[in-house]
């Protein structure tokens, strides 16, 4: 297994999360096709998005697949001036992992996380394992605990 995945499975288990990294046997750089591979709604995926705040600092949104992250709402939320999508070279420099598989946890210092509300209506969320062929399953609740993240509507 990839060192991401290991780091990652590593810390759920100390966690005491339920859920472990699973391998794919293809890529999933989208929600979508993460969805497709796990059989579940769009809505179920835990998007990994890295954004820069205007003080250049990271923060992790974690969106429902089905959404699109309003970042001037995500901005207020996180006290900056603005939001920027990230560089590559930015998410991999403050996660330590490649866009398209960015886990919610696992990073070199933990991220200022707000996680999506409206991952909450689902029993069971699939977040990123630290690369892009792999998966974990989470709870709501667990997610919020796992990345110490602000609960949050940024959709």
């Amino acid at each position: 297994m990839h060192p991401n995945c290991v780091a990652v499975d590593a810390i759920l288990e100390a966690a005491g999360a339920a859920g472990r990294v699973r391998i794919l046997p293809d890529a999933v750089p989208t929600a979508a096709a993460a969805a497709g591979l796990v059989g579940v709604d769009v809505g179920a995926i835990a998007n990994s998005l890295v954004f820069t705040t205007a003080e250049h600092e990271p923060l992790l949104v974690m969106t429902s697949g089905a959404h699109r992250v309003d970042t001037a709402k995500a901005a207020v939320l996180a006290g900056t001036g603005r939001l920027s999508r990230a560089t590559p070279e930015f998410v991999y420099a403050a996660t330590g992992q490649r866009i398209g598989g960015v886990a919610p946890v696992g990073h070199p210092r933990p991220l200022r996380t707000l996680v999506d509300i409206a991952l909450e209506i689902y029993p069971e969320i699939w977040a990123a394992g630290g690369i892009p062929h792999a998966v974990f399953p989470t709870t709501f609740a667990e997610l919020v605990r796992l990345t110490g993240g602000t609960p949050a509507e940024i959709a």
